[in-house]
């Protein structure tokens, strides 16, 4: 192949990839460039940004309610790590060796059809005051259950079982396929050699499972970061705030209070803390050190 042919070849392949990356410049790049350009200024929406340099950021920073939804945020990672990844896990390793295990791990996977709002509209009516639990818990003699929606931190804590219940079934779905993937020879050889139970899932399944469990952790990791959607429609961060995540401050400030410099300020550090989060945790995973 001449040079001229190899040059042509290139030309053409940099066309077909053209629209693909203009695509992305317009739809993400440019509107992040926007918003970091909006967090050093004052906007309200109307007019021309004034811009006022690292205040946003400064406002930010020593804000309670944003201290709050910070603490509330890292408290949906932990649970959203300890819930939905663990409980997936159990119910893979409990069913993928079963006759019909499908049907098993079906019920668990319908919920991740619901949207977000649709999963916080469900749990409202349950654990709203008077609701579905409150009746039930009637009906047995508790005449004072707790305020599920309205103390801090129980309502947070409510709503990560409800985002749970939605993400259980598709990270067990993740997980039996990476079980399904192991070889069938070391896990005959250990079992010949007498392990089993723990000490099977200890010395083989869960190091041949770190791929795919790092790619789920991560997975969540981001989801939590950028919870919204059930928090909105559960609760609206309230009372108060004392239920907001940073995604929802970032909400309420810009769309609610119009003031774009801040939320895009709270935008900014979010998407920072997720990408920072992303990269050290699938580095550390994914290093050749943590290879089997």
């Amino acid at each position: 192949m001449t040079t001229r042919t190899a040059t042509t070849y290139q030309w053409s392949a940099r066309g077909f990839v053209a629209p693909g990356v203009i695509l992305v410049a317009v739809l993400l790049y440019l509107p992040l460039l926007w918003t970091v350009y909006l967090s050093f200024t004052h906007y309200d929406g109307l007019g021309d940004p004034q811009w006022v340099g690292l205040d946003n950021y400064v406002e930010m920073f020593t804000d309670p309610g944003f201290v709050g939804s910070a603490l509330n945020t890292l408290l949906w990672v932990v649970g959203t790590l300890i819930v939905p990844v663990g409980v997936g896990l159990a119910i893979a390793l409990l069913t993928w060796n079963l006759g019909g295990g499908i049907w098993l791990r079906l019920p668990f996977l319908i919920p991740y059809a619901l949207s977000g709002i649709g999963v916080g509209v469900i749990w409202s009516f349950i654990l709203s005051s008077g609701g579905a639990l409150d009746q039930a818990l009637a009906a047995i003699g508790v005449t004072d259950p707790p305020r599920w929606l309205i103390d801090a931190p129980l309502n947070t804590v409510v709503m990560i079982i409800a985002a749970a219940w939605q993400g259980v079934g598709v990270n067990a779905l993740l997980f039996t396929i990476g079980l399904q993937s192991i070889p069938k020879e070391p896990l005959e050889a250990a079992r010949i050699d007498g392990a089993n139970g723990l000490r099977l899932f200890g010395s083989i399944l869960w190091p041949m499972l770190r791929p795919l469990t790092a790619v789920v952790v991560g997975l969540s990791i981001v989801a939590s970061l950028k919870t919204f959607d059930i928090v909105w429609s559960m609760t609206k961060g309230g009372p108060g705030t004392v239920s907001e995540t940073l995604a929802l401050t970032m909400y309420k400030d810009t769309f609610v209070n119009s003031d774009y410099g801040l939320g895009s300020a709270i935008a900014v550090f979010l998407t920072i803390v997720t990408l920072v989060a992303s990269i050290i945790y699938l580095r550390q995973q994914l290093s050749p050190k943590n290879e089997i």
